[in-house]
This record gives structure tokens, sequence and C-alpha cells, in this order.
């Protein structure tokens, strides 16, 4: 379903939201306080990194509705821009239902490893009936439950996955884009597994609330953390090179890749000074060289990592700093959005989120506290799903600073778009309205309407449609709407 900003939600959908909503703010507020009290003692950590991970993805559904609201109000056309159907998308609406579900969800299985003496429920087993649920949510093959939706979820992760053997197109690498700034899910979905299978004392109620230090599985000892820290930035490496090896263009494609390359870098350096702190912090006679050496390095290749991606966000995939900006001053010649304070204000945060990994270096070089980097990680993580990265750990502030990249990511497309006639079907920027829909789910109807990218084609192609604008009732007579597509390769660079 797709709903304009002119169009209501419906009734029961907007019921439904601020049910869950509220459902969650109480029960938010419950467990909160009932952990105050029963968590006197223990290690916490454990139950915070599995069910951190959930939450991080849950807020990211809810921060992907804002998104999507304000780019219906901007009219910037994120339906064409992805290739969805207007009929079967999610709304904004529908987006916040299903993060607001889930967070009652998640709230009812913490409050159930509080309280797990009372439930005769063991700690334990309430993440693997969380995760279970999310994920029989996503794979359910019943046609219920935005079935088209999560079917063509699936179907672009599973592009995302395989980006080497086939072209790459917008909704690929930015689908790759949001799991760079989702690794904290990947990095604690990984440590869940790895704490079930080596840590957990299945036969203690609960396990979850361990005593005593970590064993390996919040460490880089035995390297799949590590392993798994890149494994974003390797999908969206692969992929600019597969897309120079589509279009022979070193620039961007190859540039792009260097970009993520150097995550490499951060990550192995990260790794390696992790692990001689800890070795040094258990001998005798410490010998600091290793670490030192290391703990250099990593700051050079974070330094080097925040200026290439910083540059790139504000240069390539905003499009700001134009030459031709005119009256704009440091943004471009065409803007959406009706406040240049918002592209100021978002210049700032991206510089300042870019860099906020100096404050877990800081902290963590100077506090031999263990937890100190799982402290930084938990209370700056909400701010993470807004935008993109910390290049430690923690990566704690990615998604507030990929939040707003996506609003700017998507104008400066949209706006390419429309400049170059590519996959365009309506390229006023203005909201649409119910005219503007019903035109567009007719051009969607056309053959070809849908996908402009099918099979074979040749480098170039242009053409039009003929469409005919059904009658409203302020109108007398029929309009003919000439729409040019032109098939091309050069999306914006990213």
């Amino acid at each position: 379903m797709i709903l304009s900003p002119l169009q209501p939600a419906p009734a029961w959908t907007t019921f439904r939201v601020g049910l869950y909503c509220g459902v969650f703010i109480i029960l938010a507020i419950a467990f909160i306080l009932s952990g105050a009290v029963f968590i006197k003692d223990g290690n916490v950590w454990p139950l915070v990194r599995i069910y951190r991970g959930g939450f991080l993805l849950i807020e990211f559904l809810f921060l992907l509705g804002i998104n999507t609201y304000g780019w219906r109000q901007a009219g910037v056309n994120h339906v064409l821009i992805f290739e969805l159907n207007p009929r079967s998308n999610l709304s904004h609406q529908h987006l916040f239902e299903i993060a607001g579900l889930l967070g009652v969800l998640w709230c009812i299985s913490i409050l159930s490893c509080l309280y797990s003496d009372y439930t005769f429920l063991p700690t334990q087993v309430n993440p693997l009936i969380l995760y279970g649920v999310m994920l029989l949510f996503l794979v359910n093959p019943l046609k219920t439950a935005y079935y088209k939706s999560r079917f063509w979820l699936l179907k672009l992760l599973f592009r995302v996955f395989t980006a080497p053997f086939h072209r790459v197109e917008f909704a690929d690498f930015w689908l790759a884009d949001q799991l760079n700034s989702l690794v904290i899910v990947l990095m604690d979905l990984e440590y869940l597994v790895c704490f079930y299978i080596f840590e957990l004392e299945w036969g203690k109620s609960n396990g979850l609330l361990g005593h005593g230090p970590d064993k390996i599985c919040h460490s880089y000892s035995y390297g799949v953390r590590a392993v798994i820290q890149c494994l974003p930035a390797w999908l969206r490496f692969v992929q600019c090179l597969r897309r120079y090896r589509d279009t022979k263009r070193a620039f961007p494609h190859l540039v792009n890749a260097g970009k993520y390359s150097t995550t490499f870098f951060v990550v192995t350096f990260v790794a390696l000074y992790s692990t001689h702190r800890g070795e040094q912090e258990q001998e005798v006679y410490q010998d600091h060289s290793d670490a030192e050496v290391f703990f250099y390095l990593l700051i050079l290749s974070s330094v080097v990592n925040s200026l290439y991606t910083l540059i790139w966000d504000l240069k390539m995939d905003w499009g700001l700093f134009d030459r031709n900006a005119g009256e704009n001053t440091f943004l471009r010649e065409e803007i959406v959005y009706p406040q240049k304070a918002y592209y100021y204000c978002a210049i700032v945060e991206d510089v300042i989120l870019r860099f906020a990994w100096t404050i877990q270096i800081s902290l963590t070089t100077t506090n031999t506290v263990l937890s100190t980097s799982d402290l930084i990680a938990t209370v700056l993580a909400p701010l993470e799903v807004f935008s993109l990265c910390l290049l430690l750990t923690s990566r704690s502030t990615d998604h507030i600073r990929r939040f707003v990249w996506n609003f700017f990511r998507l104008e400066n497309e949209h706006l390419n778009n429309c400049g170059e006639f590519r996959a365009v079907r309506d390229i006023s920027v203005a909201p649409l309205n119910a005219d503007d829909q019903t035109l567009l789910e007719q051009m969607m109807d056309q053959e070809d309407g849908v996908r402009n990218r099918q099979g074979k084609r040749s480098w170039k192609r242009s053409y039009s449609l003929s469409l005919r604008r059904p009658l409203l009732s302020s109108q007398s007579k029929m309009r003919d709407t000439k729409v040019l597509i032109e098939d091309t390769d050069d999306e914006a660079y990213t």
C-alpha cells in the first residue's frame, strides 16, 4: 500500500501504531525499574549484548519509517528509486507498526528474563524465543504479514551477499550501506551464538547473568569477531569492484572501493591492539612496545578512514559543496528540503559523528575497567541508528548518522534522476497527490514499467511512453503525458 502525504492512514493501522508504541513505553519503563531492583551483582553485560542488537534493529526500522515519511513530504520519489511496486510497498505507518510490535515483544522478553524465578522459564530461553519469532516473521512463507515486502527484502539481501555475480543497482548498495551502520547488530548476533556454545551455563536458571569476567566471545582472540566486523564493508567493496567491471570507470567505483578498504585496516589494528593489550595486562613484566605500535597504527588508519568517508559523504553521496550552488552556499544548485539549516546541521553532525571514535579511544586507553567499551556502546547506541561510523568495537553513533544520511542520499539520487531523466516517471519534486498516484500506478502497469533494467540491454536506450491521465472532477478533457525514460548505468556515485 502506498500513502501520499495528503492521504490519511487507515484507521486500524494508526490505532495499532499508537497502541504498540504506548505499550512499548510502559514496558520499557517497567524493565528499567525492574533491572535496577533485580540486578544487584554478577556480570550483566552478556544480557546487555544479547538484547542490544535486537533493540538497535527495532530502532532502525522506526527511524526508517521517519525517513519514508520525510521523503514523501519532500517529494523524493523513493518508490521509483528503489523500483518498488506502488501498491504493495510499506508506508511509514506500516514501518512504525512493525517496529512497535517488535519493540513490545523485545520488552516482554527482557521482563521474562528478569522475572525468571516467577515465570519458571530459564533466562537463556527468552532470547532464543524472541529472535526465533523475529526470524519467523521475516521468512514466513505464508502470504500474510506484508508478504511481498518481506520477499523483496529477502531477495535484496540475497543480491547483496552475491554481489560479485550480478549487476549492482541502487537498492543493492543502499541496503549494503545500511548493513555497514548495523555492524554492531551483526557482532551482537555473533556474540549470542558464541556465548550459547562456549560460555553459557545451561544448568543455571539465570545463566545470562554470568559471574566473573568474559572468556573468549567478547574478544578478538579467535578471529571470527573481526571477520564479522569486516563483512559489511567487504560487501560494499566487492559491489564497487563489480560496478567497475560493468562500467570500466575507475572513478568513482575504484575510489569508492578504496574507501571501504580502509575499514579492513581499522578492524585489523583494533584486533591486534586489543589482543596485545589484553595479553600484556596479564603479564608481570609488561612490554608495551607491540601494543603501542598497533595503537598508533590504529589512530592513523582511523583518521584516514574518517576523512575519506566524510569527504565522500558530503561531496559524492550528498552532492554538496557544488561550485554552481549559487545562493545555496556550500550546498548545491537544487535543494528539496525547505530549510537550508537542515543541510548545514547535517554537515556539522556528520563531521562530529565521523570522529566520535575519539571518545572511545580516550576512555578505553585511560581506563582499565573491562566494561568501558560496552558502556560507551550501550549508552550511545541509540544515536547510531541515525547516521555512519564509529570505527571501533562500539560503532555507537552510526545509526544516527545513517538516519540523517538516508535523507540526503535519496534526495541527491532523486535530483540526479530528474536532471538526467533516468528511471523517472514523475520528475516533480512536489509531494504526490491522488492524481499523480493514479498516473504512477498506470505507468507501473505498462510493459517494462516497474523494472528499467531487465535482461541484457544496450549501454544506453531512450524511449517514451504516452499515457492518458484520467479525468478528474475539475478537468473537462483528457491530457497526454509524455515521459522520457533512459536506461543507463550512471547512478549517483556512492
